[in-house]
């Protein structure tokens, strides 16, 4: 009999535990609807600043000019009155080779003078025929024409004034002609120009209308990380490279103070207009991890809207932004935006 009860007890109890467990939970706020958080954000108002456009390419100085120096023809060479970092001036004397072939040069064309005035005496007179003396006269002309090309080869000047930057033979040594392989020429000296340098620089072919002769450049090297120094362009290659769609030009740099030497490294950057553009804090722009896509957030409706970007001119604490959906005037999200989903709700606490 007790063994019924507590079977009666059990089927009475079940039910109540089963009714218990449909039963909805409390609700959590009097509408019966848990509201979604809305994130904390501030704002600034996007605007428009006029800014210098402005291209920055690297490049390596050059000599302004450039030159190996050697004589036309083989020979002996008698002297070289300079060494590898001598200043020397235009005109200065740098190598004298052997003059036994110009002096015989000399001795010829003075023979050939005396014969060509005799001629010429009796050409005056009537003695001679003219085919004779115009024949001795063409032959005066080529003596007196090789008699200069010895002596322009046998002492070499200075073109302009500059620094020797190579010294390939030694006094008394024989000069063949044949190539330098460090210069790739024949050569006995080199002298380049350096109280002026130039730099190639490859610009994309989209500024082509935009880069004119005679533009200012700005440049900066490593060694010297808190000087500018000034350049101009002075040359405009005419064609476009189809692989690298890319055109040349040269900037020629100042360097009368000496600081700058061929080789060094350098970054150029040239103001090509005055525009319009979009300004902002560079806090405001994030960008998508593993990858180059810049984005940033605007408050469109008290929602957030995400914007992919492309940065331009960088300047202090702010970066200018390109997209075909920003306007003058749009709400950027400033603080809080890496928190933000593309249409999350937010509050503004400016």
């Amino acid at each position: 009999m007790r063994r019924l009860n507590i079977y009666t007890t059990m089927l009475f109890a079940l039910p109540a535990v089963l009714f218990s467990c449909t039963e909805k939970p409390a609700e959590n706020t009097s509408e019966g609807v848990q509201k979604a958080k809305k994130e904390v954000v501030r704002e600034t108002i996007l605007t428009e600043e006029e800014i210098s456009r402005s291209i920055e390419y690297s490049s390596t100085f050059e000599p302004f000019e450039e030159v190996h120096l050697a004589p036309a023809s083989p020979g002996k060479i008698e002297s070289i009155p300079v060494e590898i970092g001598d200043k020397v001036s235009k005109d200065q004397v740098l190598i004298k080779m052997d003059d036994t072939q110009l002096l015989q040069s000399k001795i010829q064309m003075n023979n050939l003078q005396t014969d060509f005035s005799r001629l010429d005496t009796l050409r005056k007179v009537g003695s001679i025929a003219q085919q004779q003396y115009d024949q001795m006269e063409a032959q005066y002309e080529v003596a007196q024409k090789n008699v200069k090309h010895l002596a322009d080869n046998t002492t070499i000047t200075a073109p302009f004034s500059g620094v020797i930057s190579g010294k390939y033979f030694e006094n008394g040594e024989m000069y063949s002609g044949s190539p330098i392989a460090s210069v790739g020429k024949a050569a006995i000296v080199s002298l380049i120009q350096i109280d002026k340098l130039k730099a190639i620089v490859s610009i994309s072919e989209k500024y082509f209308p935009n880069v004119k002769k005679g533009m200012e450049a700005k440049i900066r090297v490593d060694v010297y990380p808190d000087m500018e120094f000034s350049g101009k362009i002075y040359r405009i290659y005419p064609t476009i490279n189809p692989q690298s769609r890319s055109f040349d030009v040269e900037v020629s740099i100042d360097n009368s103070k000496n600081l700058l030497r061929p080789g060094m490294f350098s970054r150029i950057s040239i103001d090509l207009e005055e525009t319009n553009a979009l300004v902002l804090p560079a806090v405001a722009v994030l960008k998508m991890q593993g990858s180059n896509v810049r984005y940033l957030f605007v408050n469109e409706n008290g929602k957030a809207k995400r914007i992919e970007v492309e940065l331009g001119k960088r300047f202090d604490d702010k970066v200018e932004v390109i997209s075909n959906e920003l306007k003058v005037g749009d709400k950027v999200i400033v603080n809080g935006q890496a928190r933000l989903l593309d249409g999350v709700e937010i509050e503004v606490v400016n």
